[in-house]
């Protein structure tokens, strides 16, 4: 398994711009065989760092998705969410595997 973790740079003015972005994910890697664990939004602290963590039964599958994601309309379209509002400033992306 593989688990990827996402620490956003949000705009803290369009937190409501990346709630919606984030719950369309949430279904979204469902549907590509991941599993999303949930965004997790500033509360205490920073106002503009946010995370996601979701996971994929292999780097294979992930790979697949993130294939796929690109020729699907409901991911373009949460893409575009993201460029229009720019609730997204900048991303890092980690890949992590659990302890067995």
């Amino acid at each position: 398994m593989i688990t990827v973790h996402l620490k956003y740079e949000i705009d803290p003015d369009r937190i409501a711009d990346f709630e919606e972005y984030g719950r369309r994910w949430v279904g979204l890697v469902d549907r590509f065989g991941g599993t999303h664990h949930g965004y997790f939004l500033p509360s205490e602290g920073d106002s503009d760092i946010a995370y996601a963590l979701f996971s994929f039964p292999s780097l294979a599958a992930y790979e697949q998705y993130r294939t796929d994601s690109t020729r699907d309309p409901e991911c373009q379209e949460a893409f575009a969410l993201a460029r229009r509002t720019g609730c997204i400033r900048r991303y890092e992306r980690r890949f992590l595997r659990p302890l067995q």
